[in-house]
């Protein structure tokens, strides 16, 4: 029997590059995507990289040609929300019209494909409690519309193609980018102990709660949806719990090697920036089976110890 073929979009992204780490553990035939204009891949395993623009619908169809995947990861996409207000239009181009077009080129080339979507919690409305995948949808940010309408896409053709979607809440860990809060937070510790910068970090709001989860744990939990889940289902991937990001700055400033003190920048505020995002686990684990093993100690850990060997030039 023929290895599986699998093919991951956005796979030189944060979340694309661990999920590449955990399929390159398998015997699968892999194909990563990463935009032409973007940063040179990694090495991994035996993957195969291919320059794929997801705007341009022939050369999508004729990578997928090549490929010839029986199952598809989709994560390319445009992943900020607060660059979102400055660039709407190609965020919504990117995570919209791209996996249109990766749609249309799998049901002309391998309509028995399975077809992976990683959407975002954000497309839920502002709840006081845990959102579970029936809660009221209410986006509140370019970036979460053009989420909902990812998906909206996607689940359409799931009459054509095995469709699943993972809404994913806050994961963070080694590689991810400084524009998001813990890595940014990160950053500017190892910056300060390196001798790089002021000992003095620039925040934004520090009282809204989020739900984290390790990325190596949201990454087992695409893998799980993939393979295993139910045609035009939804599945949140979320530990269940909040954490503010007060005590996540706390968590990290406590491994700091020297004194760092904290200053706030309205600048970075967001325009809108929900309070409380908090989700239920319910349905992936009791479906599927998949908890989050990694604690948050150790993401942290991990990420500051990203950013000193980075900054370091290790």
């Amino acid at each position: 029997m023929a290895p599986c073929s699998v093919l991951v979009t956005g796979a030189a992204g944060f979340a694309g590059s661990h999920l590449l780490d955990l399929l390159a553990q398998d015997a699968a035939v892999i194909t990563a995507w990463y935009r032409p204009s973007g940063r040179p891949p990694r090495t991994v395993g035996q993957v195969r990289w291919r320059a794929v623009d997801v705007l341009q619908p022939a050369a999508v169809r004729r990578a997928i040609e090549e490929a010839s995947p029986h199952l598809v990861y989709h994560c390319a996409g445009a992943s900020h929300v607060g660059g979102s207000w400055g660039s709407t239009e190609s965020t919504f181009a990117i995570n919209v019209r791209g996996t249109h077009h990766v749609v249309e080129a799998l049901h002309a080339v391998r309509p028995q494909a399975r077809f992976f979507v990683t959407s975002s919690a954000l497309v839920y409305a502002t709840q006081s409690t845990p959102l579970d995948e029936t809660a009221a949808l209410g986006p509140a940010s370019p970036y979460a519309v053009s989420k909902l309408a990812q998906e909206l896409v996607a689940v359409d053709d799931a009459r054509r193609l095995h469709v699943t979607v993972a809404r994913a809440f806050n994961h963070i860990g080694p590689r991810q980018s400084d524009q998001f809060a813990a890595s940014a937070f990160a950053r500017q510790i190892a910056a300060i102990e390196g001798g790089q910068a002021a000992p003095e970090i620039r925040v934004g709001n520090l009282e809204s709660a989020r739900d984290l989860t390790d990325v190596r744990d949201t990454v087992r939990a695409y893998q799980r949806i993939a393979n295993h889940g139910l045609p035009g289902r939804i599945y949140n991937v979320c530990s269940g719990r909040a954490v503010r990001v007060r005590e996540l700055l706390d968590l990290l400033l406590a491994r700091a090697r020297v004194a760092v003190t904290v200053r706030l920048d309205p600048a970075l505020y967001r325009p809108n920036d929900n309070p409380l995002v908090v989700g239920s686990p319910a349905r992936l684990r009791d479906e599927l089976g998949w908890t989050p093993e990694i604690p948050l100690e150790r993401t942290l850990d991990d990420l500051l110890d990203y950013w000193r060997k980075a900054l370091a030039g290790r």
